[in-house]
């Protein structure tokens, strides 16, 4: 494993999180250089003892171990794909948002072009790197991931899934579908109950304790996919679970039912199908098999 002192690190892209990652490295200790296609952004981070290149070439010729951060997986390319030859022998963790697909075409790329490849992907946003609860996904080259696990534990709680280049992505995109589902309910409520006067903070405060309550039932739900019986007994039925109040109470409030009507089409699915007696878990196979 590496120490503070035997890595010099290169950090692409300033962006909020991009200037997170990098300024956690500089509070670590590790010598780091920094670079953004748009001028100024490094100021602060060069203040607190990072070094500022110039070029992104200046910035892979800096440091061993290479961050990119960038917007998209274009951009990846678009910065990186002029410096291969330079690259070569270098280390490369890319952070940068990226499909599973994606993840894989660029560790492919590095593989290419003689570059040690690690993905990751951010389960936290800018201020909660280095604190608890920061957490990032890793896969790739597990070499890369135990040489510079130290490092990566600056930023958060560092999982690692296997060689597969796409694993990392995947996780990641899967745990925000959840996040971005239950947060569109949060606000379809908030809008539900506005109307009537409720303000979005007083419906959050009822809201938080009712929703973490409620992620108590993922395990279950789980058990009874990974086992393929919806007819297991104690489950809520389908045809009990029909949304149609909701959806009624949310047009009599002239408000957009789309984050609840996606659901319900997930139930009919199933009910239409002869399952409404099963649980609700079998939604699941609508998602699933989408046809």
């Amino acid at each position: 494993m590496t120490t503070n002192s035997e890595v010099r690190v290169s950090v692409l892209g300033l962006g909020a999180m991009g200037s997170a990652l990098a300024g956690a490295l500089v509070k670590a200790g590790h010598a780091t250089t920094v670079w953004n296609r748009s001028p100024g952004k490094g100021k602060d981070l060069v203040a607190q003892g990072a070094e500022a290149a110039a070029t992104a070439g200046d910035a892979v010729r800096a440091g061993s171990l290479v961050i990119a951060c960038l917007l998209d997986h274009a951009s990846v390319h678009e910065v990186l794909d002029p410096l291969s030859d330079e690259l070569a022998g270098h280390t490369l963790i890319n952070v940068t948002t990226t499909s599973p697909a994606q993840s894989r075409e660029l560790a492919d790329w590095a593989a290419r072009a003689g570059i040690a490849y690690l993905d990751g992907g951010i389960m936290a946003v800018p201020h909660m790197i280095g604190a608890p609860g920061s957490s990032i996904l890793y896969s790739g080259s597990a070499d890369v991931f135990r040489q510079h696990k130290p490092l990566l534990d600056v930023w958060g709680t560092s999982t690692y899934f296997g060689e597969d280049a796409g694993l990392a992505s995947l996780y990641d995109l899967a745990l925000l579908s959840g996040m971005y589902v239950m947060f569109a309910g949060f606000m379809h409520g908030a809008a539900m109950v506005a109307p009537a006067g409720v303000t979005a903070g007083e419906f959050a405060a009822m809201a938080a304790p009712w929703l973490t309550a409620m992620t108590g039932a993922f395990e279950g739900f789980a058990e009874v996919i990974d086992g393929g019986d919806y007819t297991v007994e104690g489950q809520q039925s389908l045809e009990f679970s029909d949304l149609g109040h909701i959806l009624a109470a949310g047009a009599e409030q002239g408000i957009d039912n789309e984050a609840v009507a996606m659901v319900q089409r997930l139930i009919r699915r199933q009910t239409d199908a002869g399952h409404g007696a099963e649980g609700f878990a079998r939604i699941y196979e609508s998602i699933r098999r989408p046809g």
